[in-house]
């Protein structure tokens, strides 16, 4: 199994504990794509970063291709995040003053066997907007140059947070094409949380989280195409 996780557990003490994940488990095998569904409050983020190895669980375990990522310590976690995960979020977080080669390029140049630019440039495609600044890009162009930003460093694995929610339906729809396409020219593994259940159908595992707890498993031996998707 690529990826599994068992038995996960997380609270927060702020004055009043609050347990964010109760024995959270789940499992993909490698070059699949995973929805993690539920609503605001659920848990998704938080066992996204655990097993991004941006955060700590309490008890419970996470292994990625066998390696067991709930027992590094701090400077094999920054390892494991630079050679291991790529990373897509809500908002783009590029850098305003690159351009779109070189906001990719900074990740590139810090990987040990990074894809080829234009070979990233052109499955994104964005080979004609490479020289573009981001307040040159529309919201979807800016989230695929973010896309590509977390893939040119070959990752074993690609964790999105909701990377639809800051686009319009046609943008939306793009972007999951995109990672689709992802998944299938660079047998990438890709786990996506989200709160639109309309995504279930284009994942090969679903998750649903409620109260930090899992609510359902379902596997589809069929996915829908991106842009067949309604929301």
């Amino acid at each position: 199994m690529f990826l599994s996780v068992s038995k996960l557990t997380k609270s927060y003490n702020t004055g009043v504990v609050t347990h964010v994940l109760k024995g959270v488990g789940l499992e993909m095998e490698r070059g699949q794509i995973g929805v993690i569904l539920g609503p605001s409050g659920s848990g998704k983020s938080t066992l996204m970063n655990i097993i991004g190895g941006v955060d700590r669980a309490d008890s419970g375990t996470v292994k990625v291709d066998g390696q067991h990522i709930t027992d590094l310590n701090d400077n094999q976690l920054v390892e494991y995040r630079r050679e291991s995960v790529g990373f897509v979020f809500q908002f783009y977080n590029l850098v305003p003053n690159l351009t779109v080669a070189e906001n990719i390029e900074v990740v590139s140049n810090i990987s040990k066997h990074p894809f080829k630019i234009d070979e990233v440039l052109s499955a994104v495609g964005l080979s004609d907007k490479k020289n573009r600044f981001p307040r040159e890009l529309s919201g979807g162009e800016q989230q695929r140059v973010s896309i590509a930003r977390a893939i040119i460093k070959n990752p074993k694995l690609l964790l999105c947070d909701e990377p639809t929610g800051a686009l319009d339906l046609e943008s939306s729809r793009d972007v999951l094409s995109l990672l689709q396409k992802v998944n299938v020219q660079f047998g990438t593994t890709i786990l996506m949380i989200t709160h639109n259940s309309a995504i279930a159908g284009m994942a090969h595992n679903l998750l649903r989280l409620r109260n930090g707890e899992v609510a359902e498993v379902t596997h589809n031996s069929e996915l829908v195409p991106a842009e067949r998707i309604e929301w």
